[in-house]
């Protein structure tokens, strides 16, 4: 054979071993789970395959349909009868369950008004139109269009359009030399959560808040508006809380305990995150006269929407008067908390909640992700009927007044927190669902528990897996060669750090629990949120009509839940984490070069280097040992779950001391979104330059202490502790 002739036949070989490879390592893969011995994953696969066959489509239909039929806002009765639908739900698949109540503080509105009074005379509808073709956009129980924790006020004032109100939107405006103070301003919403625009809008003077939905970011221009396309019409209004949820979120009287009947309760005027100046949302249609009187300099080109006007900053001539007083009453939450026992380690829990609480008929937000709750917990069910047992105990929940402020999620929280902190191994959460690809967020200890998840589950129209589906959608949508090349080879897809937003704030960011937060979208489209549109007759038209994505969720967070329930050794990795910790510094290292700073990250870096051998270690101490044979099997599993608790640091984030962890946390002018290694990047980003040395200590000494924990856990694999 002559040279040419042996150089092709070591390309096909090479060609075919390349080929044959990752059928290989996905048939390894398949006949051996993380934490599992062989013969335990064959007995798992079987039961999860038996989990995976049972969510049913139309089953989901039904929970939608029902539960989305009236408005159930906290203190509404159907959200009580919405409660005990579940609960009976619940007990009737043989899970025991309850309902736990707790009394919250809801304000709901009493007067509103939004009126110009110069250069001419407008007064805003705050209504939503009824739609024919939806009977639930016509209720007459649905709560008006508001903003939960509004301040209250009557005020008269030139108007001033900011943008979407962020802080770089006020140093444009001061470069332009407009100032806001004694003004009524009004944002856009979207470019940050709805909560931090009036409350920058009160940093700098401003007197009250309009928050319109600008058909740029979800009505018009992207596409056919309701109800002959998915997006919001001219009239729509999202609803929601300004609630200064970064500081803390739940019950405003209760800060950091929970709320039951007893307990002791500041006063009002003492709740720090209840915002000081009136706000109100309005739609786009009342929006509209109010900018297009504006004067004063022309909009800068990235702030101009999509309205057929040209957008002026202001001030005036154009003058709004705004009123918004509000019932400050007490309310009752319903959480309904269901169990299956746990076998071999009952004190480990694995804890599963979505909201069940919404706006107005929530149809999308939050009941398409609760139906799906509801799916997992009758598969589980059934799987008990047939003889199967978690090794560990599963709590699966389903919150109330999540839409104000988390209420539900976090007073639960707040009032078990030392047996949560003791005992809880993971909080899984969902909120709504709909069609499209796979979203994962959370702990990156559990990156590689989330993709072999994914490997496991079928897409529902795509003839691959639900992580083959996600890898290809983000080859497709790379913006950069460099993106294109990760999503291609690295062996892990990314999951994204939590900021905040959904249920599972108080458990990661508080109380230091490793979590997830999953679910299906990307595909429908959608500009209904918080509004009457978000209806059964919407959904089932332009978000999951087939209840396909449903059944698709259920089986991933079924998924989830059985396969951390049931692990010898829970499946936690370590290598991802550091890795991605690796990048959240050099991310601050630019942020520091840009401030122009000279910010010193040698022990940061230092630490997570260590980190990262530590989290090689134990993944050889893992290979190595016998999975039948590990002593101290139940102090190995404490070190791995408890090991996120390492993150946390008591003394919390500065001003915000209700957020402890040291690597996710909201930002304190982006709400629900996420910062990471926070305590630093937002000194650095906020020019606190006396809190980067105590900060940059603090994420040393959590990263050491997690390090710390997993050479423990690797002694114990090894036999050594």
């Amino acid at each position: 054979m002559n040279s040419r002739s042996t150089r092709t036949a070591i390309v096909l070989l090479v060609m075919i071993a390349v080929a044959v490879a990752p059928s290989l390592r996905a048939q390894s893969k398949e006949s051996l789970l993380r934490g599992y011995s062989s013969s335990q994953s064959r007995t798992e696969i079987e039961w999860e395959q038996k989990m995976r066959a049972t969510p049913n489509p139309e089953l989901l239909r039904e929970y939608v349909k029902h539960m989305s039929a009236e408005p159930h806002h906290v203190g509404s009765a159907y959200d009580k009868q919405n409660a005990e639908f579940i609960l009976n739900k619940f007990r009737s698949w043989g899970l025991k369950a309850d309902i736990e109540e707790f009394d919250v503080l809801f304000p709901t509105p009493k007067e509103r008004i939004v009126e110009m009074i110069e250069p001419e005379h407008f007064r805003a509808a705050l209504k939503e139109t009824a739609i024919p073709e939806d009977p639930d956009s016509n209720d007459a129980n649905q709560l008006p269009t508001y903003n939960a924790y509004s301040g209250e006020g009557d005020v008269t004032a030139p108007l001033v359009y900011v943008n979407y109100g962020v802080p770089a939107d006020y140093e444009a405006l001061e470069k332009l030399g407009i100032d806001v103070r004694g003004k009524i301003v009004i944002a856009r919403y979207g470019g940050s959560w709805r909560g931090i625009k009036p409350k920058v809008a009160d940093e700098h003077g401003a007197v009250g808040c309009l928050i319109y939905s600008d058909p740029r970011d979800d009505g018009y221009f992207q596409g056919d508006v309701y109800p002959q396309g998915p997006y919001r019409p001219s009239q729509g209004v999202q609803r929601g809380s300004v609630m200064d949820m970064p500081i803390h979120p739940g019950d405003p009287l209760t800060p950091g305990w929970g709320a039951t009947k007893g307990a002791k309760r500041i006063k009002r005027e003492d709740a720090e995150v209840i915002m000081k100046i009136p706000v109100l949302p309005i739609s786009y249609g009342d929006a509209q006269p109010l900018l297009k009187a504006l004067r004063g300099p022309v909009a800068p080109e990235q702030w101009r929407g999509a309205l057929p006007i040209t957008y002026h900053v202001g001030p005036g001539p154009s003058r709004v008067h705004l009123k918004a007083t509000f019932d400050w009453g007490m309310h009752t939450l319903y959480d309904v908390i269901a169990r299956i026992e746990g076998s071999d380690a009952p004190d480990q829990w694995i804890v599963y909640g979505n909201h069940h609480d919404a706006w107005v008929n929530g149809a999308d937000d939050p009941v398409s992700g609760m139906a799906t709750v509801l799916e997992v917990a009758r598969s589980l069910g059934e799987l008990t009927r047939q003889g199967w047992k978690p090794r560990r105990t599963i709590i699966i929940c389903a919150w109330d007044g999540e839409e104000p402020a988390l209420l539900g999620s976090t007073e639960w929280a707040e009032t078990h927190a030392d047996e949560l902190k003791e005992k809880t191994v993971l909080y899984l959460n969902s909120d709504s669902n709909s069609k499209g690809f796979l979203t994962v967020g959370g702990s990156h200890s559990l990156e590689r528990f989330a993709n072999e998840v994914a490997r496991d589950v079928p897409d529902p129209t795509r003839n691959k897996t639900v992580l083959n589906a996600l890898r290809a959608r983000r080859i497709e949508r790379a913006r950069t060669d460099e993106d294109r090349k990760e999503a291609s080879e690295r062996a892990d897809l990314r999951i994204e750090a939590l900021g905040s937003g959904s249920d599972f704030t108080p458990f990661l960011q508080h109380l230091g629990i490793a979590s997830l937060n999953t679910g299906f979208g990307g595909d429908g489209g959608g500009g209904v949120y918080h509004s009457i549109y978000d209806s059964f007759a919407w959904y089932t038209k332009f978000g999951d009509p087939t209840f396909e994505y449903g059944r698709a969720l259920a089986q991933v967070n079924g998924t989830v839940v059985m396969r951390m329930a049931d692990a010898e050794v829970l499946p936690f990795e370590f290598t991802d984490l550091s890795e991605t910790v690796s990048k959240y510094i050099e991310e601050l290292k630019k942020l520091a070069k840009s401030s122009g700073r000279e910010i010193d990250f040698t022990a940061l870096k230092g630490a997570q280097r260590a980190l990262d051998d530590s989290a090689k270690r134990y993944e050889e101490a893992l290979a190595g040992a016998p999975l039948g044979a590990i002593h101290h099997l139940r102090t190995l599993n404490e070190r791995l779950y408890k090991s996120e608790r390492k993150f946390t640091n008591q003394r919390g984030l500065p001003r915000r001391p209700w957020f402890v962890h040291q690597l996710y946390a909201p930002g304190f002018y982006t709400g629900y979104g996420v910062k990471t290694i926070p305590g630093v990047r937002e000194a650095i980003e906020e020019k606190h330059w006396n809190e980067i040395e105590p900060q940059m200590k603090d994420a040393v000494s959590a990263l050491v202490a997690f390090k710390e924990e997993i050479d423990a856990a690797a002694r114990i694999l090894r036999n050594k502790e």
